[in-house]
């Protein structure tokens, strides 16, 4: 099988992750047990979450001129990921600031940097989407050009994968070129004002859509009337940041490969289980071997 070829179009942050047995509540202080700083955002996630799931692919972002920056980009190439095309912009990279309690539950807070200067894509740029089989991107990047990356992915019959996180409001301009919605239940509710009571919601937006739940599973609806609920994998929940990153990359290359949709989807939910067994976005994201194991149960 030709390796399927997925470009991820979106953020790249250091994430400064804290452990403690439970989060702060507002004017709380709580003293933490582990800390980590890993290379993260949406965007460096799923490039890098889809290069260990078996794609070929590149990553279409900005990085800052700190030390974060020449991080960000070693640890994003060492996966195997192409970035020849991002971009160092004078000043901080991303940062998320990441709070994980015992159960794996986070809060984040991110600081967008570099990110917020990835507009105006370059030729070079827009020829990388248009090579591609299926381009991802987010909402962690000036919407304007996750919506000039999409015109240039349907100009070429290049498969559009949204994620709509973090969760706001999508211009229809955006919503009219997406293949696949990817998004979790905050964000769902921001677009649709409905939940998990109805993912069918989503369709009046898009022609096929996945309502992700954590520890309850997905959702899979389209157009063609398929409505079906996917059980999440059971693991030992460690932390849960960049589970959803890691679905989202795994559906991506599944139906690049051709797989049948909803098998898709389960391969997702197993990718999306494996990275929530180990501390910190990056580090936890599976590999192909991984997921094919938790699929298999």
């Amino acid at each position: 099988m030709p390796q399927t070829r997925v470009v991820v179009v979106g953020s790249a942050n250091m994430d400064l992750v804290g452990t403690a047995p439970a989060l702060p509540r507002v004017g709380e202080t709580v003293l933490g047990t582990d800390f980590v700083m890993v290379p993260g955002g949406k965007g460096a996630n799923q490039a890098i979450a889809a290069a260990r799931a078996g794609a070929s692919g590149a990553f279409l972002g900005a990085i800052g001129s700190d030390s974060f920056g020449v991080t960000l980009r070693a640890r994003i190439t060492a996966a195997g990921v192409d970035t020849s095309q991002l971009r160092v912009t004078y000043g901080s990279s991303g940062v998320a600031l990441v709070m994980v309690n015992a159960v794996g539950e986070n809060l984040i807070l991110v600081t967008p940097g570099a990110n917020a200067s990835l507009t105006g894509l370059t030729d070079a740029e827009l020829a990388a989407v248009r090579d591609a089989d299926v381009m991802v991107a987010q909402l962690e990047i000036p919407v304007e050009t996750v919506t000039e990356a999409a015109m240039a992915a349907r100009s070429a019959g290049t498969r559009v994968v949204l994620n709509a996180a973090p969760a706001r409001q999508v211009p229809t301009e955006l919503l009219d070129l997406v293949d696949m919605l990817v998004v979790n239940e905050v964000e769902a509710t921001a677009l649709t004002g409905r939940g998990r009571e109805a993912p069918e919601a989503l369709l009046d937006l898009v022609p096929r859509a996945v309502l992700t739940l954590g520890a309850d599973g997905a959702w899979y609806v389209d157009r063609d009337g398929t409505a079906v609920h996917v059980p999440a994998v059971e693991v030992d929940v460690v932390d849960s940041t960049a589970a959803g990153d890691a679905f989202t990359a795994a559906l991506a290359v599944a139906w690049g490969e051709g797989r049948d949709l909803l098998d898709a989807v389960r391969w997702a939910a197993a990718a999306g289980a494996a990275c929530t067994r180990r501390l910190g976005a990056s580090v936890a994201l599976p590999h192909r071997a991984e997921i094919d194991e938790l699929y298999a149960r």
